[in-house]
């Protein structure tokens, strides 16, 4: 009696490895299980968790400069935050440095600032500029926030985009020391910041 052996397997039908397929959630599974992961270093970005990058002193230096120079130039009606969650549904909740939101502090004891509460967000940047040029203002721009500063430590310039769309923002303008970058919050132009006062 004879027996037939199945041929091997080649080459061209083995599947070769890789890695596992990665997890895309919402911000609304995101803050169900924020709670649990009880980690101020990670943010939501494009429903990934994306770990931050420590801050080094001139990065701190220039988000405390930008905040100064808003604090008390506020128009009635806005209020600020500092490295605190935006809820950008569906799929993102970044912390920018600065966000200039609408109303008071007291509006937001129980939810967090949407596209439609914010006039401003500033990231200051470095080891974090690809991030806050790439996923950060596609996000931003998708959700219509007006006006996002990159305050862009490696190049020492502002740069300003506005005009938020589906595809990005239709215009950046690049401010460099000597200059004052435009402020404008909710439509109103309050009064500039120069260039030079918020770079280290």
């Amino acid at each position: 009696m004879s027996t037939v052996a199945p041929p091997p397997p080649t080459s061209s039908s083995a599947v070769p490895p890789g890695p596992p397929p990665l997890y895309r959630m919402t911000v609304d599974e995101y803050d169900r299980i924020g709670g649990l992961l009880d980690d101020p270093r990670i943010e939501l970005l494009d429903g990934y968790l994306v770990r931050k990058l420590p801050k080094n002193p001139e990065h701190s230096w220039t988000t405390k400069a930008v905040f100064k120079g808003r604090d008390n130039r506020l128009p009635p009606g806005w209020t600020w935050q500092t490295e605190q969650p935006v809820r950008i549904p569906a799929y993102d909740e970044p912390e920018p440095d600065i966000a200039i939101i609408r109303g008071s502090d007291a509006d937001y004891k129980h939810r967090k600032p949407g596209p439609a509460d914010v006039a401003l967000l500033v990231e200051v940047s470095d080891t974090t500029l690809s991030i806050d040029r790439g996923l950060k203002l596609s996000a931003y721009a998708r959700e219509g926030i007006p006006v996002y500063w990159i305050v862009n430590l490696v190049d020492r310039q502002v740069e300003v985009h506005t005009g938020p769309g589906p595809a990005g923002y239709a215009m950046r303008q690049d401010f460099q020391p000597g200059q004052h970058v435009p402020v404008v919050i909710g439509g109103q132009q309050c009064a500039p910041i120069a260039v030079d006062s918020i770079l280290p």
